[in-house]
């Protein structure tokens, strides 16, 4: 059983994956949003490609703890991968985590170009593990 952990924004989509005992979670390739039918095709092959049976999605809260537009959004989004390919979905409060991704990052010393591009990779690898790490 595999687990894919997605970090979803406006531009790109961070992707993470378990190992096949759900104790580690990796970084795959950060996803560049293009058309909305195109993003939702390419993660369903790469569901069916990775045998994903379980998605841990990042929830975008505000800092209250409240859904703002950004979580409807990303919701919206989750329901039409899901009715493409079926999978159980687990929203995981995502606040901060892309701070966290940064701060990681700098303290990495990683220039500022390739922080662009892994930063939502990082993201979603600190969404799943902090779920991995729950269970």
């Amino acid at each position: 059983m595999r687990i894919l952990g997605l970090d979803i924004g406006e531009k790109r989509i961070g992707l993470a994956v378990s190992d096949e005992l759900g104790i580690t979670a990796q970084g795959l390739k950060t996803l560049n949003r293009t058309k909305l039918e195109d993003d939702l095709h390419r993660l369903a092959e790469l569901i069916r490609e990775k045998e994903i049976n379980k998605l841990v999605v990042g929830l975008p809260k505000n800092m209250n703890g409240t859904l703002g537009p950004q979580a409807e959004r990303v919701k919206k989004f989750v329901d039409l991968l899901t009715k493409e390919c079926p999978c159980e979905v687990v929203y995981w409060d995502e606040r901060l985590t892309t701070i966290a991704a940064q701060r990681t990052l700098l303290e990495a010393d990683v220039s500022r170009k390739k922080r662009r591009n892994s930063v939502d990779r990082l993201a979603a690898v600190l969404i799943l593990q902090g779920y991995l790490d729950k269970k």
